[in-house]
Parts: structure tokens; C-alpha cells; sequence
């Protein structure tokens, strides 16, 4: 019987592996897609004020709750599953339903009592207009 000479750093890597496929299996079918549980988010910064885009298809206006403070953004909201019947046949959805809240931490201080609020097309976008001491910020220096 011949000698097999025994790798530990190998059984750790099939270990892995395994561990991996396992972890695989059990994410969501929504995140194997790229989609996520909660809305994708874009953030844009110009001089007066910070622009907040989150991707909320398919929730209505109603359902969305949005709490802004001076440095961060809560959005908490849900997609409510349409309640149908049908009296032969199966239905199959890939939609997902249910609540999400994001908590979206800002670059700088805002005035968070003058937010403007616009929701078209499954995008909700805040204008948040920054506080004074930020807008202010940017000095001059000269040399000499």
C-alpha cells in the first residue's frame, strides 16, 4: 500500500469551497440577479446642495416613510404583494415584497427643514440643500 502524503492547506481549501457553495445556495433569488433587498441609491454633491436618487419601482407614494436629519437619510418602506386568486393554474413570481430601511449617511450637514421631495417613475429624488457653515467652507489662499 503505497504512502499519501497528507496536505492540510489542501483539505482547507476544499473546506472552503464547500463552505462557499453552501453560503451560495442559500442566498435569495433577487440577489443572484443583482437585485437587493433594499433600494440602490445615487448620491450627487453640487455647490448648494446634495441629490439623493433611490430606485423604489413598484411602491407607492404611500408607503414610503422619509425621516432626514442633518447628516443622514432613513427611508423605510414596502412593496405590498397584490392579493389575487385563480381557480386552476400556478402562479410564479420573482417580485420582491415586503418592508426595507435603508439608512443613507450623508457626506455634510444639511438643512434638513427645506428637503425637496420628487417621486417619478419609481425614482424618488431629495434635493438636500446643505447647511450654511458647509456652503461656506472654501477659502482662497494666496501665496506671498
Amino acid at each position: 500500500m503505497p504512502l499519501v502524503r497528507w496536505q492540510p492547506f489542501q483539505e482547507i481549501d476544499s473546506l472552503q469551497r464547500e463552505m462557499n457553495r453552501l453560503f451560495d445556495s442559500l442566498t435569495l433569488p433577487s440577489e443572484k440577479m443583482g437585485m437587493s433587498l433594499f433600494p440602490a441609491a445615487e448620491l450627487h454633491e453640487t455647490p448648494d446642495a446634495v441629490i439623493l436618487k433611490l430606485e423604489v419601482p413598484g411602491i407607492d407614494i404611500k408607503d414610503l416613510d422619509i425621516q432626514v436629519s442633518a447628516d443622514a437619510v432613513v427611508i423605510t418602506g414596502e412593496r405590498k404583494s397584490e392579493n389575487h386568486t385563480e381557480e386552476k393554474g400556478v402562479t410564479r413570481s420573482e417580485f420582491h415584497y415586503g418592508k426595507f430601511h435603508r439608512v443613507i449617511p450623508l457626506p455634510i450637514r444639511i438643512q434638513n427643514t427645506q428637503v425637496q421631495a420628487n417621486y417619478q417613475d419609481g425614482i424618488l429624488s431629495l434635493t438636500l440643500p446643505k447647511a450654511e457653515e458647509e456652503k461656506n467652507k472654501v477659502v482662497k489662499v494666496t501665496i506671498g
